[in-house]
């Protein structure tokens, strides 16, 4: 397995305007086979589109003929736009614009963490549009919906309630990097208006999600709980025991790449 990215300019797309306009950095990797629908990555809260995955799906798809898409959200990697001033919002109408202006046929949308929330939100977008038909599946990857709302705000501390009520953030230290990660008031207000485990969600494609049960961050639990609210589509979980919240190690990048190509056999 080569983990070497493609050394590859990538493009960029103004999105928003005057004082909200920011400008996204995206690589297109053009397919081979036609017929076959392009893979979009979304990744996750303070991740890149040079992370280990993103690059090892986008050989995948070059492999496979497949074509590829990657971005960095706002204040990630490549992109324009500060950071604190990302919500779920931002970075869905980024996703979206880009996928609009980038990919014209059918789509498997791979989110991970962060990722599979903005995939989900995405999905429910382009239904409401009447284009539902563009997803031809999704792969989630310790997928976090809703985590503001369910794995944040019901864990803060009395110190972070005030840093938040004070200086409109607090930081939490990470071990996936020397930076804290930093949520703010604003991501948190933002995220309840972005709920998607409130009801059923419906799809209409199908849906492999794979998720550590040693994973720190985001509790296997919260993967059974979007299985819950997926029950009109048909779906296929794998937990996997030792698995952490990466899911990067080479056993794992090979179970998310043949998730990947299990969904496309479906589509």
């Amino acid at each position: 397995m080569s983990l070497t990215p493609q050394l590859v300019q990538p493009q960029t797309l103004d999105v928003g305007n005057d004082g909200a306009a920011r400008r996204i950095a995206y690589i297109l990797q053009g397919g081979t086979d036609g017929a076959k629908p392009t893979l979009v990555w979304l990744g996750g809260y303070r991740s890149d589109m040079s992370g280990t995955k993103a690059v090892e799906i986008e050989r995948h798809a070059r492999e496979t003929g497949c074509a590829c898409l990657r971005l960095d959200y706002s204040g990630h990697g490549a992109s324009g736009g500060a950071f604190r001033d990302g919500t779920i919002s931002r970075w869905l109408e980024e996703s979206l614009a880009v996928i609009d202006h980038a990919v014209h046929g059918p789509m498997i949308l791979i989110g991970s963490s962060m990722g599979a929330w903005v995939a989900l939100r995405a999905v429910q977008v382009l239904r409401a549009r009447g284009e539902g038909t563009r997803i031809a599946g999704l792969v989630l990857i310790a997928p976090a919906p809703d985590f503001t709302v369910d794995l944040i705000e019901p864990n803060l501390t009395e110190a972070e309630r005030a840093s938040l009520a004070e200086r409109g953030y607090f930081e939490e230290p990470t071990p996936y990097g020397p930076d804290a990660n930093i949520y703010t008031a604003g991501l948190i207000a933002d995220g309840r208006e972005n709920v998607v485990l409130s009801g059923m969600i419906e799809t209409g494609c199908p849906i492999h999600i794979l998720q550590g049960m040693a994973d720190p961050d985001v509790p296997f639990s919260h993967a059974l709980k979007l299985m819950e609210h997926l029950p009109a589509d048909d779906v296929v979980m794998t937990l996997i025991g030792d698995g952490d919240h990466r899911l990067s190690r080479a056993e794992d990048i090979e179970r998310i790449l043949a998730a990947i190509d299990g969904v496309m056999a479906t589509a």
